[in-house]
């Protein structure tokens, strides 16, 4: 991860040597993408697994990601959340 970062940084410093403008740290942040944290991660899981009823699918748990990271969930993140549940395949639902 520390490689990955240094790479943005030196790339950002390259593009802006005299340092970002105010003008476009909107932009620039727009670029990132929200991921979850690990916190984050396990607290859905923890949700799904004390789901009272039914057991949420897939698409359940992407509501529930898009409900933190106020953006569409990643296929990463949809399969971190996935892995703290048990067994790793739950849910089998596809979609």
């Amino acid at each position: 991860m520390a490689g990955v970062l240094s790479a943005v940084v030196d790339w950002l410093r390259s593009g802006y040597p005299d340092g970002v403008p105010e003008s476009d740290y909107i932009p620039l942040v727009a670029l990132l993408r929200r991921r979850l944290t690990d916190e984050e991660v396990e607290q859905i899981a923890a949700e799904v697994l004390n789901s009272p009823g039914r057991s949420p699918d897939r698409p359940d748990i992407r509501v529930m990601i898009s409900k933190v990271t106020n953006e569409m969930p990643s296929d990463t993140d949809l399969q971190r959340v996935l892995s703290h549940l048990d067994p790793p395949s739950w849910p089998a639902h596809e979609v």
